[in-house]
């Protein structure tokens, strides 16, 4: 057991910290940090069709070594405008464009870890509004960066209550199992099989979408099953 917590959760972490220092600029702080659209998003009023994104980005300074943050896009039919949602760790946490929806977190480019189009999208909308709206922690001072509920909690809520979305979170988003609901055992959040976790300080996750996950102090590591690959602290998913 020792060698494994060794070799799943201690090594990666240490290598993803020298990688990091030798090529994350830690020397930014908020206000003079990039929070700028990436431009990848086309102009809403150039695309009539409805779009749905979520994406991920790493956090600030030394804690990028182990997070990300992510959050949700979507866009109605016909609008002028994107819309975007997630929770941060001041004043009333759930912010409606409160950044671009594309933006750089903290410098950082994001990842888009789900897209959808057309009508698909325009399935999704009203059900990803009312998950939002029912995401319990929403008050000020319901943010804790460890082990939650965090951004990460509030986008792992989300996806949760609109299984059809088929997609988990990088295991870098720490906070993802959190027990938003309170229940320590029951369906992953994808539904396609089971999570048992203890508070989100451990846990164990085994499910199509999700894969096979170990939770140790929020930190993941496991497999992909879905789409070969491996999950490992720091570094993420790595594979197909």
């Amino acid at each position: 057991m020792l060698l494994g917590f060794l070799l799943l959760f201690i090594l990666p972490l240490g290598a993803h910290a020298l990688v990091q220092w030798q090529t994350a600029d830690w020397s930014r702080s908020w206000g003079s940090a990039d929070w700028s659209s990436t431009g990848t998003l086309p102009a809403a009023d150039a695309h009539p069709q409805a779009m749905v994104r979520i994406y991920a980005a790493r956090v600030g300074r030394w804690r990028g070594i182990f997070a990300v943050h992510s959050w949700i896009v979507f866009k109605e039919p016909g609008a002028g405008a994107y819309e975007r949602y997630d929770k941060v760790g001041w004043g009333r946490p759930i912010r409606h464009n409160g950044y671009a929806p594309d933006g750089r977190w903290y410098g950082n480019d994001p990842e888009i870890v789900f897209e959808a189009t057309g009508e698909e999208a325009e399935r999704l909308i009203p059900k990803l509004r009312a998950a939002v709206a029912s995401y319990p922690y929403g008050k000020a001072g319901d943010y804790h960066v460890w082990p939650g509920p965090n951004s990460n909690s509030f986008t792992a809520h989300v996806i949760g209550q609109v299984p059809e979305l088929g997609v988990t979170l990088p295991p870098t988003a720490i906070g993802k199992d959190y027990p938003v609901d309170g229940d320590w055992f029951g369906l992953a959040p994808s539904r396609t099989g089971l999570r048992v976790t203890l508070d989100g300080y451990l846990g164990f996750t085994v499910a199509w979408v999700e894969g096979i996950e170990v939770n140790f102090l929020g930190a993941v590591a496991g497999l992909d099953l879905r789409r070969p690959g491996i999950k490992l602290p720091g570094f993420g998913r790595i594979g197909i």
